[in-house]
């Protein structure tokens, strides 16, 4: 970790966060659970709401994606995804959900607020975001793809969006 420049656990906890959090709504995969984890600390995020089915740490399968990621990032388990919504509203957090829907904006075209805070909502890996949270949500973005698939990895999404939230809000 030295020789990576990497901060310990304890300083992580203690340093400044990104203005973004991670709702993950009724996850099946606990390797995606994991990813999250790791991209939510790769990034600094701030905190990683889990709704409904979405497992929970301590778990093998979360720690095998997450390599110890659950251990640095805050995290708060939500009986459903509309009560994480309503506490993050309060909060003064627009919302935003990963969808593909006839409302949504490319993510490429979005333009986030500086100084604002961000949570950002994946949904079930056959689902999508549930449709109450949908019509909840302050924006619906959605990758644009070019190939024969209309989806992507939660992992592979959550990681896409995140980055460009970071860049976009000038957090590099």
């Amino acid at each position: 970790m030295e020789e990576l420049d990497r901060m310990s656990v304890q300083e992580f906890k203690k340093t400044e966060k990104s203005p973004l959090v991670i709702v993950l709504d009724q996850i099946r995969s606990l390797n995606n659970v994991g990813s999250a984890f790791r991209t939510a600390d790769a990034f600094r995020i701030e905190k990683i709401y889990l709704c409904g089915i979405t497992g929970t740490p301590p778990h093998r399968d979360i720690q095998k994606t997450a390599l110890g990621a659950t251990e640095s990032v805050d995290w708060e388990y939500c009986l459903n995804t509309i009560e994480a919504v309503k506490k993050l509203k309060e909060e003064g957090y627009q919302i935003c959900a990963l969808e593909q829907v006839d409302r949504s904006i490319n993510l490429n075209e979005f333009s986030p607020e500086k100084g604002k805070k961000y949570a950002l909502i994946f949904g079930n890996e056959v689902f999508g975001v549930e449709e109450e949270v949908l019509k909840s949500c302050d924006h619906v973005l959605e990758i644009p793809q070019l190939g024969t698939k209309h989806s992507l990895n939660i992992a592979v999404s959550l990681g896409i969006s995140v980055w460009d939230m970071m860049v976009k809000l000038d957090q590099f």
